[in-house]
């Protein structure tokens, strides 16, 4: 069985652009920049969104913007160092909070320290095996000639590591424990839908073992997430198919998808948890996904009200906007630097920090949503009811119902006493009266 959460509603951002750092590794010799600390101002307003949990992007030696790592042993110093480190964990420990780390373990940058020495001393190198190379037909010709090698889908600067060399497995497990020492037992695995699943689950066997409270979540894209969680020994696994259905029905106005989405959502994962989310560090922000600003809760509800780990993305709890594009540079948008005090980040949509604080304790007062099954009821193109019911039928349930019509809508609602709980509706037996556009979260009398 998998490992539980540490936390269970994270709060994620990626922190060498969200602390301004510079966009390129700084000049060898330079000195740290102590940004982390800043960090510590945010916990705060991380507890009062209602989150327990604090995801990070990268924050180890890179060259860029996180996933070219140039060395795991060393935080990057346009963040900090690992004394920074410890006291944020350490900090958020005092408010309940976790704190999880970012481990890009597919690839690595061409400055990788192990991919330098390969580079300099050629075929013989004692890292040689490290990396999946072909080596030039005429040999090697000393520095300078280099071999080709694989790649993380097509990008030159990301470096593949070859995953069948013990060496490999040694090192990361290296790693998972020299940042144990400060504290951090809880991973997002990067791109593990791309590393070898026999490679995962060594590493987070020997993690486990070492450390039983150990929890890992890989990023799996698409493909079959309850057979990549076991084959890998994940804890966890992004579910981005609930998150294309959520946005995408809302926009085509066709909630048959998301009710779809929400009856597969339960069996998806398997024993591991499904990670839920409207944002992160890859995709549009939910309030450019979903212009229209009163469907926006319609989104937010589905993310609080069914099972799964659900993660905000920095920013998606004040409605701010940002638009990925597929090019150079085209994160930017979507990893800005915030200030450096919580209250001075101007809310784009105005209400919604307060949306997503009541939902988060909706969920906390009732915990047994983070296994509950889901199952649909009325239904059509512009409305749908779904009930959230405690797993196993133990006591617990909850009535959603959403519209997106443009004039009010009554829908049936199972059989009991409800009460209106979020949003706005009118309840009478087996009814509820939903205004124009609205939603409404009903829990038992």
């Amino acid at each position: 069985m998998a490992g539980r959460s540490p936390a269970g509603l994270w709060w994620h951002l990626h922190p060498l652009t969200f602390l301004g750092a510079e966009p390129q590794a700084l000049p060898e010799g330079s000195p740290v920049v102590h940004r982390l600390p800043r960090l510590e101002r945010w916990l705060d307003h991380v507890v009062a969104l209602g989150c327990d949990g604090l995801l990070l992007g990268p924050v180890f030696a890179s060259s860029s913007h996180g996933y070219d790592t140039v060395t795991y042993d060393l935080i990057d110093p346009r963040l900090g160092d690992a004394d920074d480190l410890a006291h944020l964990v350490a900090a958020a420990r005092e408010r309940g909070v976790a704190v999880a780390l970012d481990g890009v373990f597919n690839h690595v940058g061409r400055d990788f320290w192990a991919f330098r020495r390969v580079l300099a001393e050629g075929p013989t190198s004692p890292y040689a095996s490290w990396f999946r190379l072909t080596w030039p037909a005429d040999g090697w010709q000393g520095p300078g000639s280099e071999p080709a090698y694989e790649t993380f889908e097509g990008h030159g600067a990301l470096v593949a590591l070859d995953h069948r060399e013990p060496a490999v497995r040694e090192a990361v497990s290296g790693v998972l424990e020299r940042w144990a020492e400060v504290g951090v037992t809880a991973w997002r695995l990067d791109a593990a839908y791309a590393v070898a699943p026999g490679f995962l689950r060594a590493v987070t066997d020997a993690a486990r073992a070492a450390r039983p409270e150990s929890w890992f979540l890989g990023e799996v894209i698409h493909g079959d997430y309850a057979a990549v969680a076991a084959a890998a020994g994940l804890d966890a696994v992004t579910q981005y198919q609930l998150w294309k259905a959520t946005w995408s029905s809302l926009v085509d106005r066709n909630l048959w998808e998301l009710a779809h989405a929400l009856g597969r959502h339960g069996g998806l994962t398997g024993d591991a948890e499904p990670q839920t989310f409207l944002g992160n560090h890859d995709v549009t922000r939910i309030a450019s996904q979903v212009p229209d600003e009163a469907l926006l809760p319609h989104a937010e509800v589905v993310l609080m009200t069914v099972a799964g780990v659900p993660s905000v993305y920095a920013g998606d709890e004040h409605g701010l906007h940002a638009v990925k594009e597929e090019r150079a540079g085209g994160d930017d948008a979507i990893r800005p630097a915030f200030p450096e005090d919580p209250l001075a980040l101007v809310p784009e949509v105005p209400g919604t920090f307060g949306r997503y604080r009541d939902l988060a304790q909706l969920r906390r007062a009732h915990p047994w949503l983070r296994t509950c099954t889901t199952e649909a009821g009325a239904l059509a193109n512009e409305h749908l009811v779904y009930t959230s019911r405690a797993a196993a039928d133990g006591p617990g349930r909850l009535v959603v119902a959403l519209s997106l019509h443009a004039d009010p809508v009554d829908l049936e609602v199972p059989e009991g006493g409800w009460q209106v709980a979020l949003g706005e509706a009118e309840v009478s037996p087996g009814r509820v009266r939903l205004p124009a556009r609205g939603w409404a979260v009903l829990t038992e009398v």
